[in-house]
């Protein structure tokens, strides 16, 4: 429809100063081995001065490197490619996280220890079957949960005890363990089983399993989810979340968390 008469049409307020900035970035782009400051202006279609003032700051801030006398890209500009390419990675194993929850029907989960924090990378389930909501922070609640149990039963003992130092045991729920030479002893029946079961330890009205997941020097772990009234499927489906994980999600995993 048409604005009438006397109405203004509103327009997107654009800042010339960034879309400058941008034209000159692609410009360098399109010579992976560099281009002086002359040809950018060229090509991006920029005054000289205002190029140069562009490569100055873009330079500073860490966009572009000057080397032998052209521009090319610097270490900001590269860390936003890979950022790219992790979140299309990450949306690729949750589209894969997705497929094995409609095939387990449950909730499915990648997590990896990181940096000494448990992360859970993606989830994917069905309506029926959605992710738990995390209502009491992943990362300090790694004793009360499969995924946190399962990762700290692949650390070494100085990684896990220092783990433990800044996240102490502490009951979850009714059903979580109670102190840390319950934790230790459940860690230890989880390395020999290369399972790591809990009951409504993290979630009421949920039970889950993880498994670890070979992923270099990497501790990760592949997990479902399940209402707890169908407690009676958790072993079977984590038999099948194994031989469906070593097909399927190896070389995404790996990707992912390196």
């Amino acid at each position: 429809m048409a604005a009438e008469s006397g109405e203004s049409i509103s327009h997107p307020t654009l800042i010339g100063s960034v879309q400058r900035a941008l034209r000159l970035l692609e410009a360098v782009g399109a010579h992976p081995e560099g281009a002086p400051a002359k040809q950018l202006a060229r090509e991006a279609g920029l005054p000289l001065p205002t190029t140069y003032h562009l490569l100055r700051t873009l330079t500073h801030e860490g966009y572009l490197r000057r080397r032998n006398g052209v521009f090319v890209f610097g270490p900001a500009a590269d860390s936003l490619g890979r950022a790219g390419e992790q979140r299309h990675r990450r949306q690729e194993l949750s589209e894969a996280l997705a497929v094995l929850g409609k095939r387990l029907n449950a909730a499915v989960y990648f997590a990896i220890y990181r940096e000494g924090e448990v992360e859970v990378v993606a989830a994917g389930g069905t309506p029926e079957r959605p992710p738990v909501q995390e209502w009491a922070d992943f990362r300090s609640t790694a004793h009360a949960h499969a995924i946190g149990q399962c990762l700290l039963a692949q650390l070494d003992t100085a990684t896990r005890k220092e783990h433990l130092s800044r996240y102490p045991v502490q009951s979850v729920t009714p059903f979580s363990v109670r102190s840390k030479d319950d934790l230790l002893h459940r860690l230890d029946t989880v390395r020999r089983g290369h399972v790591a079961y809990e009951q409504q330890e993290y979630a009421l009205g949920t039970v889950c399993s993880a498994i670890p997941v070979q992923v270099g020097s990497v501790a990760a772990a592949l997990a479902i989810s399940l209402p707890a009234e169908e407690l009676h499927r958790l072993r079977s489906v984590t038999v099948r979340l194994r031989k469906m994980a070593e097909a399927t999600l190896t070389t995404l995993a790996f990707s992912i968390s390196i």
